[in-house]
């Protein structure tokens, strides 16, 4: 098919897009090791929030004339305050994703509306771009990555142990609403680096889907962080190239190699829990 590209030129894209498959490999690494804390803390939703500003950071980084990470950072790190600040109760905490979610899909879509630049951009906001990470771009995305996980491994056990059972936790001492506060900022500028990705519409194929399907198949907290690594890598790279012979968009195929995993996870389990 004349859509297609021959092994040649496959191969010939391959080089052009490598900051774009370093920057996804970094991505599963951050993803992986956030997400089966991420779903541990049921905050799926709180996600889907943060990409909202994200997208809305980047959309209005787009308008101004920045480069986007930049903006979707700055929009993710706020989205993450406010969601930790403002659902002080677990009660609150859906209506307040809610409010927040649709004040940043609203803004976001204004200022791209105010954008007179290419769609391709806009479009590549929503879902995704194989090509849309530069050299300034990789940078901030590795160093932020490593501030992220450097954090991270600095709260890890409190924070295991205040998802696990924040109650207990809170008896014991723990600042879990400190460390929840923090969580969010870390999750957020995860979620800044998916956006350029597989953009913010489809940004929990990264953060969530591979920790889902990891959790599925084992009860270790160790080895579904392992999992879900493996899950996540497998996802980006191989949706990444799956998507260059075609041309069509990453997040497409990033998004069905992470379900597919979530399914075959799925069935793994149901299959166990029969025999037992």
């Amino acid at each position: 098919m004349e859509n297609f590209l021959d092994v040649g030129q496959t191969l010939d894209l391959l080089r052009y897009v490598q900051p774009m498959l370093i920057a996804g490999a970094v991505l599963g690494l951050v993803a992986g090791l956030l997400g089966p804390l991420v779903v541990t803390r049921k905050m799926a939703f709180a996600v889907h929030g943060t990409s909202e500003l994200a997208f809305t950071g980047g959309a209005a980084a787009l308008l101004v004339g920045i480069g986007v990470g930049y903006g979707a950072l700055a929009g993710s790190v706020l989205a993450a305050l406010l969601l930790g600040l403002l659902s002080r109760r677990d009660s609150d905490r859906d209506s307040v994703i809610g409010a927040i979610l649709a004040f940043g899909l609203g803004l976001g879509v204004l200022f791209l509306a105010l954008y007179k630049g290419r769609a391709a951009n806009k479009f590549g906001l929503l879902t995704g771009q194989v090509v849309s990470v530069g050299s300034t771009d990789l940078w901030l995305l590795i160093g932020s990555s490593v501030a992220v996980l450097a954090v991270l491994a600095f709260i890890y056990r409190p924070l295991h142990f205040a998802s696990v059972d924040a109650a207990v936790a809170t008896a014991r001492g723990v600042p879990v609403r400190t460390l929840s506060v923090v969580f969010a900022v870390l999750v957020g500028v995860a979620t800044a680096l998916s956006v350029q990705l597989v953009g913010a519409l489809l940004v929990l194929s990264l953060m969530i889907t591979p920790a889902a399907a990891a959790v599925r198949v084992t009860a270790s907290p160790v080895r579904a962080t392992v999992l879900a690594v493996v899950f996540a890598e497998v996802s980006v790279l191989g949706g990444m190239v799956l998507s260059l012979a075609p041309g069509m968009p990453v997040s497409a195929f990033v998004t069905a190699v992470s379900f597919l995993i979530y399914l075959v996870c799925r069935l793994m389990s149901g299959k166990r829990e029969r025999v037992q």
